[in-house]
């Protein structure tokens, strides 16, 4: 009789040989369980015996899984993601009891605007949480589908996993932000009337690395311009944008009432959609956890707090 390999495993083995799948690499492994590399290494070997096949061989930079491991992962993680929104589930769900370790992935233009606000809120509710914010990378979805991120926050993408949630939270308006004593007084603009200025462009890894979407806009337009500066980082923008007369494409989102020194200009484009929904991503595992749920209700709340303080400094006289 064929030996019985479900009932004769040790089922805490699954969860290592997961790990394994996902980073191929026993010292990442070893730091995602907190066990030692030795450790990892007597469990490997207990699954090799016990499915006859080795199922991951050293490579130069680690390891490659063999055929059959890589359908067998495929075809035991969706029992196993299943059974971890089970066990994740709460009726009694309340943020003062969590004791865990919340990690949380923001776009740049997210997290200049909100990453004081979402501390103070989880801690007001959550107290014992350790939280652990992260600039949004090119490495986001990969490390959410491997556990490394609880949730991300950025704008819609085109492409996204199949193991990831996306949930829209809310819907922000493009703008552009200049200094307050920019030759360009209009409150309300066309891309034409920047011909002539430099365009200073946020880098969201991952979204728009290779492209500047404003230039895109303007090149469709036949607007002769050029994008004199580019960075991942909002205060580099910002600072560049204080003292020349470069403009910053943005959304309504931007904390303007934290910068004395900037002004917005709204956008009357025609035929260019101006609306960016700004989406939470979270693994499938986690689709009924309530701490997820609690999670997003949260930063929505806290996103529409910060752009209705926006809008409303906007629409004040500047203060000379």
């Amino acid at each position: 009789m064929a030996k019985d390999l479900f009932v004769t495993l040790d089922l805490n083995l699954l969860k290592t040989f997961l790990i394994l799948s996902q980073e191929l690499n026993m010292r990442k492994a070893s730091e995602r369980l907190l066990v030692s590399q030795p450790a990892i290494s007597q469990a490997l070997q207990k699954l090799r015996n016990h499915f006859d096949d080795e199922l991951f061989i050293k490579v130069h930079h680690g390891l490659k899984a063999t055929p059959f491991s890589e359908e067998l992962a495929e075809n035991i993680q969706p029992y196993l993601d299943g059974l971890s929104s089970i066990l994740n589930r709460s009726e009694n769900f309340q943020p003062s009891e969590l004791q865990n370790t919340l990690k949380i992935a923001l776009a740049p233009q997210v997290l200049s605007c909100l990453s004081g606000a979402l501390f103070h809120a989880i801690k007001e509710q959550a107290p014992n949480v350790e939280l652990q914010l992260f600039n949004w990378s090119s490495s986001t979805f990969d490390d959410l589908i491997k556990g490394r991120l609880d949730i991300a926050i950025n704008y819609e993408y085109d492409k996204v996993s199949k193991e990831l949630i996306t949930h829209n939270l809310m819907t922000v308006t493009g703008c552009v932000i200049i200094r307050n004593d920019h030759p360009i007084q209009k409150k309300i603009a066309t891309p034409y009337d920047f011909k002539g200025y430099e365009l200073a462009s946020l880098i969201i890894p991952g979204w728009n690395d290779n492209k500047s979407l404003a230039s895109e806009v303007l090149r469709d337009l036949n607007i002769d311009h050029k994008v004199g500066f580019r960075s991942e980082l909002p205060m580099a923008l910002i600072d560049v944008v204080q003292h020349t007369d470069m403009y910053f494409p943005s959304t309504s989102l931007f904390p303007l009432h934290q910068y004395s020194r900037l002004r917005r200009i709204d956008l009357a484009l025609n035929d260019v959609p101006l609306n960016y929904p700004i989406h939470s991503y979270y693994h499938q595992r986690h689709k009924k956890n309530p701490l997820h749920n609690w999670l997003n209700q949260l930063i929505t709340d806290l996103l529409l707090k910060a752009h209705h303080k926006s809008s409303y400094q906007e629409s004040q006289p500047n203060q000379k």
